[in-house]
């Protein structure tokens, strides 16, 4: 199969070819020698015979540039033949880091098995929640709204592994569409932290703010929860896009972190930070009502269960939403022994956050389980109780037949 090589790599490989050009002729060597040549990739000077050349990998592709490529020069002044290929090839596989593309594969397929097990509860739990139409409600339309940020997020994070990160081709060419579908991920990267920024809200309005009118609370909740993401995508996706005038500077897929990749993590960093300073302030004072409750001889009123479900889920969700950002100053070097272990807590944190929301706000939910139960009881016991009815109807038929004076009274 050919590579296909981006317009950039094309650019620096006539550099190069220009530069092989300029060579020839220059060095004087006694025969015999392997002439300077352009391999297609890199520039070969005259070099001896029975020895071989080598130079630094080339900054194309997915080469590694502080590798080694070698080629060896024959006895006779010949570059190697390769007759698999029928012509003189440079093994440029060296250029590749097993080991790391390896380890690399490992942690996208965790990135991938989460994302896809996340996926799955997520779904599982708008599906349970859109059919229970008594559980409707603003807390629940916020909890759908997470769920779907979530599950769009994770679905599009699988796009992206599959058509992008494990398509080097896409990645070379620096197509339109993988750019976009940066920018469409990112939205909703970040969407995930608004709703949980709503979360904390709602939950802060109704225990201390109780007056506020749902429909409004609903409606100011619709317009943060996927207005703070389109509007940092919107201000993101035209200054990346600027950053710099070669593809190395912009970033191929923009797969590599840029200089305004900054703008993706003040949001973040805001929503996270607010989300603290609120279920703060939600614990003094649902301490303050429990203090005061009828149980205490004061006239107040504690919290209700499911607002405290929902706080314990929003407390445990906070940090864990947050722990990715917690970990970047700690992140090991390159080739570090503790590398492997820090890739792989993070994709599992990042990974199966979904499927932390869906146990703790749909799964765990006592509402939630009380309508599976009562569904449950329904279609298990129906058949019973109608067999029940037929029975104890054909009995008052057959005494009424038998007796029809007190049949009523026998019965």
């Amino acid at each position: 199969m050919e590579i296909e090589i981006s317009p950039e790599d094309a650019a620096v490989i006539a550099g190069r070819k220009h530069q092989c050009e300029l060579l020839e002729n220059a060095t004087e060597l006694s025969e015999p020698y392997c002439e300077s040549r352009f391999d297609g990739w890199s520039c070969w000077p005259d070099t001896p015979a029975g020895s071989i050349a080598n130079q630094s990998c080339p900054q194309i592709l997915t080469f590694d540039v502080s590798r080694k490529v070698f080629y060896p020069c024959d006895e006779d002044g010949e570059w190697m033949f390769y007759p698999n290929f029928n012509k003189t090839w440079v093994n440029y596989t060296t250029c590749v880091n097993i080991e790391d593309y390896e380890f690399r594969k490992q942690i996208n397929l965790i990135y991938c098995v989460g994302y896809g097990v996340s996926l799955v509860a997520l779904l599982v739990s708008l599906a349970l929640l859109t059919y229970f139409k008594s559980l409707r409600c603003a807390r629940i339309t916020v909890h759908m709204n997470l769920f779907s940020s979530f599950a769009i997020n994770n679905l599009l994070w699988l796009f992206w592994y599959s058509m992008v990160v494990n398509d080097q081709e896409v990645v070379q060419e620096n197509k339109l569409w993988c750019r976009i579908l940066h920018v469409i991920l990112f939205t909703f990267l970040i969407s995930n932290y608004s709703w949980m920024l709503c979360e904390g809200i709602y939950l802060h309005t109704v225990l201390v703010s109780a007056f506020v009118s749902e429909r409004t609370l609903l409606r100011c909740m619709l317009a943060l929860g996927w207005g703070i993401p389109l509007l940092t995508t919107c201000i993101y996706a035209p200054a990346r896009s600027t950053q710099g005038k070669t593809v190395e500077e912009i970033g191929r897929c923009w797969i590599q972190d840029g200089r305004f990749n900054i703008i993706l993590m003040v949001p973040v960093v805001i929503t996270v930070s607010l989300n603290v300073i609120f279920l703060v302030n939600i614990v003094r004072v649902l301490l303050i009502k429990l203090r005061r409750g009828p149980a205490n001889g004061g006239t107040g009123s504690g919290a209700s269960r499911t607002s405290l479900q929902a706080l314990r889920a929003t407390m445990l969700l906070v940090p864990l939403l947050g722990l990715n950002f917690l970990l970047t100053p700690f992140r090991p070097e390159t080739n570090n022994p503790w590398e492997y272990v820090y890739e792989v807590v993070s994709a599992m944190t990042a990974s199966l956050q979904g499927l932390c929301v869906a146990i703790l706000f749909c799964f765990c939910n006592g509402e939630v389980i009380a309508q599976v139960k009562r569904k449950w009881r329904t279609v298990m016991f129906r058949p019973r109780a109608n067999s029940c009815t037929v029975t104890t109807v054909s009995v008052r038929k057959f005494v009424r037949s038998s007796y029809p004076n007190n049949g009523e009274e026998k019965v």
